[in-house]
């Protein structure tokens, strides 16, 4: 069970990450195109959230990255 709450708590980590430097890469210089950068941001989230998704189920891994993006549970902005 702790092996699963640190494999949690490093993806959450890991997904804000991805999303800091998504947000970073709207108004900083990128030497790829901003398109490219956020993409792979973008990607790289959902990759995490997949992951998530195996350890904790769909609705939990969700609320999980919306938290992240600053949502509340159910989608709403907090």
């Amino acid at each position: 069970m702790a092996e699963n709450k640190s494999e949690i708590t490093r993806l959450r980590n890991q997904i804000e990450a991805e999303y800091v430097a998504a947000q970073r890469g709207l108004q900083g210089y990128a030497i790829v195109s901003r398109h490219q950068f956020i993409t792979t941001r973008m990607d790289n989230i959902e990759r995490y959230h997949r992951q998530l998704v195996k350890i904790v189920g769909e609705a939990e891994a969700t609320d999980i990255v919306a938290q992240v993006f600053g949502m509340e549970p159910g989608g709403t902005r907090g």
